[in-house]
């Protein structure tokens, strides 16, 4: 375990995607011994058919493997993704709709069985507009969110709105549009994040999208720009001002690894993004 990592001043968690090919416990050690605090779950990592399949003994099961390595679950992220199959928050269809939300409730329930805090969606096959208007896609996207929303609070979780730019979603692609999203659903449980991946059709910089958007900003996705991991690009110089912006507003939020090329292995990741973090946190003022 990195001790130096331990005593960071920002909450830095692993999504556990570029490792489901590893026993659940073994992604629990290779998380902790890199220095994280916290695991990031993708559910269809888990499952065969969906998050139901889990009873409370399964549940109580990964909670044990999580806390054993001396993790917590900070949350759930790729909700959407199959198993199970079929579904789409946003499309036209109310039936398909309907089932959407009740599995998005599911997760709810299975998040905070692992008492974790927040449900990140990004899900962008399952959130486009699916032959209809960008606004039409955006009526149901708010009214599956308040649907769930009271389910949330009183769980004690939140559902996040993550901005996705145009390669790929055709909904919600900015921060801002995050932010009127959220704003119209209007509960406390329904809130958004920030991903440096994500910022393709932003046109101000990071740290000034961190300054503007931070009383709705509960949780941080980190890789490099190209979605690798840290260190293979500029990150440790680039995004410097961002988080001396995240120091400066007292985020006390989780920073999360989430990379899309899973190459060369969980290791390597885990623990080459972990020196960049701590390089880029000893440069803040």
């Amino acid at each position: 375990m990195d001790i130096a990592s331990r005593k960071s001043g920002f909450k830095y968690a692993m999504c556990n995607e570029s490792m489901q090919a590893e026993p659940f416990e073994k992604q629990c050690r290779i998380v902790a011994e890199a220095g994280y605090r916290g695991i990031e779950i993708a559910p269809f990592t888990l499952v065969q058919s969906g998050v139901g399949e889990i009873d409370a003994a399964g549940r109580r099961k990964l909670l044990t493997a999580i806390h054993g390595s001396g993790l917590v679950c900070c949350g759930l992220h790729w909700l959407f993704a199959p198993p199970p199959s079929g579904l789409h928050f946003t499309t036209p269809d109310a039936t398909v709709r309907k089932k959407s939300v009740e599995y998005l409730l599911q997760l709810i329930d299975f998040c905070a069985d692992l008492e974790g805090g927040v449900l990140v969606f990004g899900s962008p096959l399952q959130r486009s507009t699916d032959g209809i208007s960008v606004e039409a896609a955006r009526r149901h996207f708010a009214d599956g969110l308040a649907k769930v929303a009271g389910h949330a609070g009183r769980r004690g979780v939140r559902v996040l709105v993550e901005h996705l730019d145009r390669t790929q979603s055709d909904v919600i692609n900015t921060l801002a549009e995050a932010r009127q999203l959220v704003e119209e659903v209007g509960h406390p449980a329904i809130q958004m994040m920030f991903d440096f991946h994500n910022t393709a059709d932003e046109s101000t910089p990071l740290d000034g999208l961190i300054r503007q958007f931070f009383d709705l900003i509960c949780h941080v996705h980190v890789q490099e720009m190209d979605g690798r991991y840290l260190g293979t690009g500029n990150s440790s110089n680039a995004f410097c001002g961002a988080f001396q912006a995240l120091k400066d507003l007292n985020y006390s939020g989780w920073i999360s690894l989430e990379v899309f090329d899973f190459t060369p292995d969980p290791q390597t990741i885990a623990v080459e993004s972990m020196r960049v973090l701590q390089k880029i946190e000893a440069q803040l003022q």
